[in-house]
C-alpha cells in the first residue's frame, strides 16, 4: 500500500500518455491514496472481505470493470491475477514463494501452504503477463530461474524512500562515551518472522554485553506468532529482566523516522528479501549499518556496510563489534550509505513505472494489429 500511495503521489500520467488512472481497492487502501484530478478511486466492498471473496472478485469481476472503464493496461501490484483482461503488468514483490530454503521454514503450516499456493498462482500470472516488474536484479534472476520464461516485457524498478527518513549522518562517538545507563543503541526494524532472525541478533548483543560493551537492542515490528514465541523463549534465556533488549511491537509507519533518529546503528538480519525497504530507510537515516549477506542486500547497500551471516550469532557479533569499535568506520560507512540512498526516490519509481506501462501498451497494440492483419 505504501508503494501504491507513493507512486500515485509522485506520478504525472499525462507525461507518459495516460489520461486517467483508476484504482480499485478496499476502504483502507483508498484512504491512503491522495486525491488527484486524473485519479478515480473506486471502492470495492469485496476487497474489504475475506480472501475467498477477494479471489472471486479478481477472477470474475475485475476484468469487466477494467474493460468498462476503458483501461489500456491493468497493473496487478500484488503479483497475482486470474482474470481475462490484457495487457496485465504484474509485480514480483515476495521472494518467500520462490526460495525453497526460506519457504520450508514454515513447513506444513497454513502460512507454508499459502506460500506454496502463491508460488503456483504467481508463476502462472508472471508467465502470461505482458509486462513483469522486478524490484532488484537478484529478484529477477531468482524468480526467472523458477518460472523460466515470460511472454512479455520485463523491467527492474526499485522502490523509493520517503523524504521524511532522510537525515544527514551524525557525528560518531567512541564507545567509551556510552554507559550502561546510556548504552549504544542498535535498532532492528522488521516484522518478527522466521527469516528475520531477531533471536540470533539478540544472542549477538548478549555476547557483546558479556564482553563489557554498553550496548542495547531495540526491536520494532509486527509479529508472526510462532516467530514471536521463539524470540520470547530466547529473551527469557538471554535477557530475562529486559535489561538490554526491548521489543516495542509495531510502530505506525508515520512515526518510524523518529525511531531511526534515536538509534546509533541499524542492523538488518533478514535472509530473504525482494526489495529491503527497511534497509533503505536505515541508509537514508544516516546510520551506520550492519547487514545480512543474503539476497539482494549487497545490490542495495554495496560497500556501505559491514555484512554477516544472519544465522550465526557469533558472526553478527563480529560485524557489530567491528563497527562499534571504530567511530571512523561508522562515520565513513554511514555517509556512503546515505549517499546511496539518494538514488532511491519515489519520483524515479513513478516515472519508470509509467514509462514501462506505456511500453507494454504499445507492444500489446502492435501485437494485436499484426494479429488482425494476419
Amino acid at each position: 500500500m505504501t508503494h501504491l500511495a507513493e507512486i500515485l503521489r509522485a506520478a504525472d500520467p499525462a507525461a507518459h500518455g495516460f489520461e486517467q488512472i483508476v484504482v480499485w481497492g478496499g476502504a483502507a487502501t483508498l484512504e491512503r491514496v491522495e486525491p488527484r484530478p486524473w485519479l478515480m478511486k473506486c471502492h470495492q466492498p469485496a476487497l474489504d472481505a475475506g480472501p475467498g471473496r477477494r479471489i472471486w472478485w479478481q477472477r470474475f469481476e475485475l476484468a469487466a470493470l477494467a474493460r468498462y472503464a476503458g483501461c489500456d493496461a491493468l497493473l496487478a501490484p500484488g503479483g497475482a491475477n486470474s482474470g481475462g483482461f490484457q495487457p496485465v503488468v504484474a509485480m514480483s514483490r515476495n521472494m518467500l514463494p520462490f526460495e525453497w530454503r526460506e519457504l520450508l521454514r514454515y513447513r506444513w503450516t497454513l502460512t507454508g501452504l499459502r506460500l506454496l499456493l502463491l508460488r503456483v498462482t504467481q508463476t502462472q500470472t508472471f508467465r502470461r503477463s505482458e509486462g513483469l516488474i522486478f524490484l532488484t536484479r537478484y529478484a529477477r534472476d531468482t524468480v526467472m530461474g523458477v518460472i523460466k520464461s515470460v511472454g512479455g516485457l520485463t523491467a527492474i524498478i526499485p522502490h523509493g524512500v520517503d523524504s521524511r527518513f532522510f537525515h544527514s549522518p551524525r557525528a560518531q562517538l567512541p564507545i567509551d562515551r556510552y554507559t550502561v545507563e546510556r548504552p549504544f543503541r542498535v535498532l532492528y526494524v522488521s516484522g518478527i518472522d522466521l527469516y528475520k532472525h531477531q533471536w540470533h541478533v539478540a544472542a549477538a548483543i548478549a555476547r557483546l554485553r558479556e564482553s563489557g560493551l554498553p550496548i542495547a537492542l531495540d526491536l520494532i515490528g509486527q509479529a508472526y506468532p510462532p516467530a514471536l514465541a521463539r524470540l520470547r523463549e530466547a529473551l527469557q534465556e538471554l535477557d530475562p529482566h529486559g535489561e538490554f533488549v526491548c521489543y516495542a511491537g509495531p510502530v505506525p509507519n508515520g512515526q518510524l523516522h523518529a525511531r531511526y533518529l534515536e538509534a546509533d546503528l541499524c542492523v538488518f538480519a533478514s535472509s530473504c528479501e525482494n526489495m529491503p525497504n527497511i534497509l533503505l530507510e536505515g541508509m537514508a537515516s544516516g546510520l551506520p549499518i550492519s547487514c545480512s549477506n543474503r539476497g539482494p542486500m549487497f545490490e542495495v547497500l554495496g560497500d556501505a556496510g559491514v555484512y554477516f551471516d544472519p544465522e550465526r550469532p557469533e558472526d553478527i557479533a563480529r560485524a557489530l563489534c567491528e563497527l562499534i569499535g571504530s567511530p571512523q568506520q561508522r562515520s565513513r560507512l554511514a555517509q556512503a550509505a546515505y549517499q546511496r540512498a539518494q538514488g532511491y526516490s519515489w519520483q524515479r519509481c513513478a516515472c519508470e513505472t509509467l514509462d514501462f506501462l506505456a511500453d507494454v501498451v504499445r507492444a500489446h497494440s502492435a501485437r494485436r494489429a499484426l494479429s488482425e492483419r494476419c
